[in-house]
């Protein structure tokens, strides 16, 4: 009898073995069976489970329908969730499915619930675009996560960061969605990813160390981790042991680890401080979410007590938002077992409600996707809120209004804690432990050594160089966003074989005046253009033999001559309208009145003195007039006689046809595509050029007549002509060419940098402060005698502005109080005329009055 209690333990263990002991169900019977597939083993399975728990609750208590919930643990393993969607659907007739949560599973589950008819609501957030045309009865219930890596971007850019290491999960889930959509949102912003890192679910402690110091030993210093919250915590924990959570480092995270950030325990987060990430972004101060954040804290401690955090993430948010999409469309579509799958289908994509994550609405099988993300610092026991990021709006601190919105998190945000406790913005580089030393490649020797110069030490490869071209590359390589290292190699050949050997990668670039010509660009890609491009013709120079008849009226501008005629005739008016009264040479008719006018105003710059004036007006005027005329006509001269005495240079060829017609000899300087050039495009007889490879020899060569004229790439010419400018000038027009640029390998990832570094030195204007810095080296003496511009040279206006004011003024003063006098005068004779004829006419009055009243007495009768 003892074996029996034995026996009955056994068949019971048998039965609990045969029964699927993962699954929790309901007792009561309803209207309805929802099945869930979750891995109960991680903080999401967790959040996910006791969200649904409290769906089913509020579903009872608002809507008085009772639902069975069938939970099964998926372990996360694929294989797994399969068998789990095939028992949820042939054994516990579930009228739906939710979950799971990774792509690998979901697409299984997809695949049962496809044949059977059975919808499937999928929680992953980065499904591919295909997947609802393969499964149609697949539905994403959760937004999918592609638009936060426009987010992530925005915030790389924003820093002025250009190259990014990527970190992300070995899985399909990742290679096909997330990494193609941040390869795009990366590549709008100019961002390069400098090294992509795939790391497998169950990497071990020594290969993460591994790849943690290959990213250590190179430059990159912005790290974008996209990896599940267990992954990425112990990455964070090995990159703080190796000391790669310091000053300097940047670390972006996406939201698959800053969405369970809050359940992080103290003792992980201590090595993480400092990350900013991306995080979904859902509405916590309406009071719904209030209500179910009350329930879920108590129920998920009751049900979880290992775990530090009890409150609620977006995954909470959207399994509660799920169930409840679900249980609603069962009850609006009057499920019925046969037929009933697709209108329940229907009836869940035409679900739109508000839910606690936001709007619930499906655009074809597919969530609305989310367009606003929270933007985080890790800083102490937990993080804080910076701001947000919109797809339509950008950064901003609040969702109150978007007073604050801006394209660049720098200048929207708060002040951000970076690790190593610095509130200094990283660079986003650093010098590397074992960096590759560039080769690069110049030219034994140029025509000007203030362009370019080399110099042997000792031995072939121990050399030292300096000039406008090293200096520029410098200078441009200083101003990149990254340390880059090279040395400086030189090479004996032709322009055409270094641009051949930076081809065949012996060399890494190629520096110096290398003119940027199409057969060249068949081997090398150039950067933009460092100098002026174009091609000019030097020529002997002579002293100039333009007319001089019209040489006197070189000292002063067409306006100076205009304005000094004008004020001289105004000055000559006033004093000859005050002087008429007092002289009878300045009255007659009016032609003869004119003339008299006309002389007076001209005479007194060189013959009326103040003597000959008889009132004060007119002297006070003609002082300051006098004084004026003096200044005028002493500049006048003196400009006169250094026009006459400076000398004007000017060509001796004026174009190329006068050297083609008399078969003249020209020469080119250094560099294989001029002869070319000249025989191609300007059409000179091949025998009639010559090369020179120095100034010296340029300018000898001209000065003996050897040759009429040397063609010279702009930036040489102007050291040409700056350092020889009393014998040589630049005559005719500029020919185009592609100027000069520094040669990379075709395909080179440089070329991008350099040519936005050189711009940005173009638009400081660094470059044009180094060309005058080397056209100062060759400027010779007398440099005004290369034919200043003769209009230069005249007098203006502007120069005696106040001595115009001054003299119109004074006479202007001196008329209106001439003027004043004159009505004065007038309305004193006026006033005596005026009495006088009121005598007149009251006395007239009078002696009528007597003769009428004469008149009337001899009339009377008698």
């Amino acid at each position: 009898m003892d074996t029996l209690p034995d026996l009955v333990l056994f068949f019971l263990f048998l039965i609990l073995l045969t029964f699927p002991h993962n699954v929790v169900a309901n007792d009561s019977t309803g209207t309805g069976a929802v099945g869930v597939i979750v891995d109960q083993s991680c903080r999401r399975g967790k959040e996910t489970k006791v969200a649904m728990d409290i769906a089913i609750q509020d579903v009872y208590h608002d809507m008085n329908h009772r639902f069975h919930l069938h939970i099964i643990n998926s372990q996360s393993n694929p294989i797994h969730s399969a068998f789990a969607a095939k028992d949820l659907i042939n054994k516990y007739k579930v009228q739906v499915i939710v979950g799971p949560q990774t792509w690998e599973e979901a697409q299984l589950v997809a695949d049962i619930g496809n044949q059977a008819r059975v919808p499937v609501l999928s929680l992953v957030d980065a499904t591919p675009r295909w997947a609802a045309d393969r499964w149609p009865f697949m539905v994403e219930a959760a937004p999918n996560n592609f638009i936060q890596m426009k987010a992530i971007a925005a915030i790389i850019d924003s820093w002025e960061w250009h190259r990014v290491t990527v970190i992300y999960e070995d899985t399909e889930s990742s290679k096909a969605g997330i990494i193609p959509h941040l390869y795009d949102a990366l590549r709008k912003s100019g961002v390069e990813i400098a090294h992509l890192l795939p790391l497998p679910p169950l990497v071990s402690s020594s290969s993460m160390s591994e790849e943690l110091e290959r990213i250590k030993q190179g430059q990159c210093r912005v790290i974008l981790v996209h990896l599940p919250l267990p992954l990425a915590t112990k990455l964070f924990e090995r990159a703080k042991e190796m000391e790669m959570m310091q000053k300097d480092y940047v670390w972006i995270a996406t939201d698959s680890f800053t969405n369970l950030v809050h359940s992080i325990n103290s003792s992980s987060i201590s090595s993480m401080q400092g990350i900013i990430g991306v995080k979904s972004y859902f509405p916590k101060n309406e009071s719904r979410f209030q209500d179910f954040y009350k329930q879920f804290r108590k129920r998920f401690i009751s049900e979880f007590p290992e775990e530090d955090n009890h409150e609620p993430g977006i995954y909470a948010v959207q399994a509660y938002d799920a169930v409840l999409t679900i249980c609603q469309a069962i009850i609006e579509s009057d499920y019925q077992e046969d037929g009933g799958h697709q209108k329940l289908l229907d009836t869940i994509l035409e679900s739109e409600f508000q839910g606690l994550s936001g709007k619930i609405e499906f655009i074809g099988q597919k969530s609305a996707p989310m367009n606003t993300f929270q933007i985080i610092n890790v800083i102490g026991k937990s993080y804080r809120r910076l701001g947000y990021w919109s797809d339509a709006f950008g950064f901003s601190k609040s969702l109150v209004g978007k007073a604050s919105n801006g394209s660049s998190m720098k200048c929207s945000l708060g002040p951000v804690l970076w690790p190593g406790c610095s509130l200094t913005p990283p660079r986003g580089w650093a010098v590397p432990a074992k960096a590759h030393t560039l080769r690069i490649g110049v030219p034994n020797g140029t025509t000007f050594q203030e362009f370019l110069t080399v110099e042997y030490k000792g031995s072939e490869n121990d050399i030292s160089v300096g000039g406008y071209a090293i200096d520029l590359f410098n200078l441009t390589v200083q101003n990149l966003p990254y340390y880059l290292s090279y040395k400086f190699y030189c090479f004996n050949g032709t322009y055409d074989e270094l641009v051949k050997e930076v081809h065949l990668k012996k060399f890494d670039a190629a520096v110096g005046d290398i003119s940027i010509v199409s057969n060249r660009l068949q081997y090398a890609e150039f950067t933009h253009p460092y100098t002026q491009p174009g091609l000019v013709m030097v020529v002997p120079a002579r002293i100039s033999r333009s007319n001089k008849a019209w040489l006197f009226m070189k000292p002063f501008t067409n306006s100076m001559w205009i304005i000094t005629g004008v004020i001289t005739i105004y000055n000559g008016f006033v004093v000859w309208l005050i002087e008429r009264n007092h002289s009878t040479e300045l009255r007659g008719s009016p032609l003869n009145q004119i003339g008299i006018l006309i002389w007076l105003s001209f005479s007194t710059l060189f013959s009326l003195h103040g003597e000959k004036l008889h009132s004060n007006l007119s002297r006070m005027a003609m002082v300051v007039w006098l004084f004026v005329a003096l200044v005028i006509t002493q500049t006048y001269t003196a400009n006169l006689s250094s026009i006459l005495t400076v000398k004007k240079l000017e060509a001796t060829v004026n174009n190329i046809e006068t050297l083609q017609r008399s078969n003249a000899m020209v020469g080119h300087c250094r560099g294989s595509y001029l002869a070319g050039y000249l025989v191609d495009v300007l059409h000179f007889n091949r025998n009639n050029i010559k090369k020179f490879t120095s100034a010296n020899k340029y300018a000898e060569a001209l000065r003996t007549r050897e040759i009429e004229a040397i063609f010279l790439d702009v930036p040489i010419a102007k050291l040409f002509v700056a350092k020889y400018c009393k014998d040589f000038i630049v005559a005719g027009p500029t020919y185009k060419t592609g100027g000069f640029g520094f040669a990379f390998p075709r395909g080179s990832e440089l070329i991008p940098d350099i040519n936005k570094s050189l711009l940005n030195l173009s638009e400081a204007g660094k470059l044009r402060d180094l060309e005058n810095k080397m056209l100062e080296k060759e400027k010779c003496d007398g440099d005004d005698a290369d034919g200043d511009d003769e209009e230069g040279s005249s007098i203006s206006v502007t120069s005696y502005r106040v001595l115009f004011i001054l003299t119109g003024g004074t006479s202007t003063v001196a008329l209106v109080v001439y003027v004043v006098r004159c009505c004065r005068k007038l309305e004193d004779f006026m006033s005596q005329t005026t009495w006088k004829l009121m005598f007149s006419v009251i006395k007239h009055y009078r002696l009528s009055r007597k003769v009428s009243d004469v008149e009337s007495s001899t009339n009377l009768p008698s």
